[in-house]
C-alpha cells in the first residue's frame, strides 16, 4: 500500500457538504462533533453512523485514519474489538449498509461485509469479506503507515464515564451466537451457520439466529463471486432463475433492498411451482435479513401477498 492508494474515485464531497450545514440543517442531536472527538475525551473510537452523521467521518479522518466497516442487521461488526487495541491511533466507523444507502452507494459496495479506509478524507479499499485476524491486524498497519505518510497522525481518546457514574456492562450474547459470531469473525461461514442452526433447533423462536442464518447463508452465496461477473450473468439470462436470484443477493447484500424485492416480485408470476417456491423461501429469507418492521419489507411482503390472491 502507497500513497497511490489516495487516489480513489469514489466522490465523498456530498457526504462532506452535509456535515457542513449549518446546525439546525445538521444530524439530529447527538451526532459527534469531528473536532471534539479528535481531542483528549472525545467521542469513543468505535462509533455507529448512518448517512446523516458521515460527513463528520470523513472530516474526521484529516486527524486520525478512519476504518468503515460495512455490515447488515444479523450480523454484527467484527472490527470493533481489533480496532479498539490500537490505542486510538485507528478509528472505526460501522455502518448498516441496508439502512444508510448514499454512504453504501458513495463507496460502490456490492456486499458485505467490506471494509474501507478513510485517510484525510480519500477513501483506500482494504478488503471484502472478514480475513482473519492475523490478516486484517497486517492491512491496519499499512493503513498506519500510509496515514503516516500523509500526515495523519492524530490519536482519539475514547468516552469515559462521569464521576461516580459507571460503564454500562455490555450484555453477553447467547452461546451459540457468541459461536456463530466468532466463527464469522475468522471467515468460517460454515460453522457460523451450524451455530445458528443448533440454536434454532433448541429454540424455534429465537428470531436472532433465525436472521442470523439468513445472513450467514447469503454471504455463503456469494463467497468468492465477482460483482460484475454476477450481474453480467443476469443481464444475459433475464429468464434464469439461478441468475436473478444470485443477483438479488448482490443487491441486498449492497443495500439496494428495494432492487432485491423488486427483481424477485416481477420474477415470481412468471415462474412454475418449483421455482415460486423457491423464490418464496428466498424473499422470506431477505425479510429476515432487512427486519419484519422494516417499511421496505412490510411494502414487499403486501406486494408478495397480492401475488398470491
Amino acid at each position: 500500500m502507497n500513497p497511490d492508494a489516495l487516489r480513489g474515485a469514489v466522490d465523498l464531497s456530498s457526504l462532506v457538504r452535509a456535515a457542513q450545514q449549518p446546525p439546525a440543517q445538521q444530524a439530529p442531536a447527538g451526532a459527534a462533533d469531528p473536532a471534539s472527538a479528535a481531542g483528549a475525551g472525545g467521542s469513543a473510537v468505535v462509533r455507529d453512523v448512518g448517512d446523516a452523521e458521515f460527513g463528520e467521518v470523513v472530516e474526521l479522518s484529516r486527524t486520525v485514519p478512519v476504518i468503515v466497516e460495512f455490515y447488515v442487521a444479523g450480523i454484527a461488526p467484527a472490527l470493533p474489538g481489533i480496532v479498539s487495541s490500537y490505542g486510538g491511533r485507528l478509528a472505526l466507523a460501522t455502518v448498516d449498509g441496508n439502512s444508510s444507502p448514499q454512504v453504501a452507494q458513495a463507496f460502490q459496495v456490492q456486499q458485505v461485509p467490506a471494509v474501507v479506509a478513510l485517510v484525510g478524507g480519500r477513501p483506500v479499499n482494504l478488503f471484502v469479506g472478514m480475513p482473519a485476524e492475523a490478516e486484517v491486524r497486517q492491512v491496519l498497519d499499512q493503513v498506519l503507515e500510509l496515514a503516516a505518510q500523509n500526515g495523519v497522525t492524530g490519536t482519539l481518546s475514547a468516552d469515559a464515564p462521569e464521576e461516580g457514574e459507571e460503564e454500562p456492562a455490555e450484555q453477553p450474547l447467547p452461546p451459540l451466537h457468541q459461536e456463530a459470531f466468532d466463527a464469522i469473525s475468522r471467515g468460517d461461514l460454515e460453522a457460523a451457520a451450524t451455530a445458528y442452526r443448533t440454536a434454532i433447533a433448541q429454540s424455534p423462536a429465537d428470531g436472532d439466529a433465525v436472521a442470523g442464518l439468513a445472513q450467514v447463508s447469503l454471504l455463503q452465496r456469494l463467497e468468492g463471486r465477482e460483482a460484475s461477473q454476477v450481474r453480467d450473468a443476469a443481464a444475459a439470462a433475464p429468464d434464469d432463475l439461478d441468475a436473478q436470484l444470485a443477483v438479488a443477493d448482490l443487491d441486498l447484500s449492497g443495500g439496494h433492498v428495494e432492487d432485491a424485492f423488486a427483481r424477485l416480485l416481477t420474477l415470481f408470476p412468471g415462474l412454475d411451482a418449483d421455482g415460486k417456491a423457491v423464490v418464496r423461501t428466498r424473499l422470506l429469507d431477505y425479510f429476515e435479513i432487512v427486519g419484519a418492521e422494516d417499511e421496505r419489507t412490510i411494502a414487499a411482503r403486501r406486494a408478495f401477498t397480492n401475488l398470491l390472491y
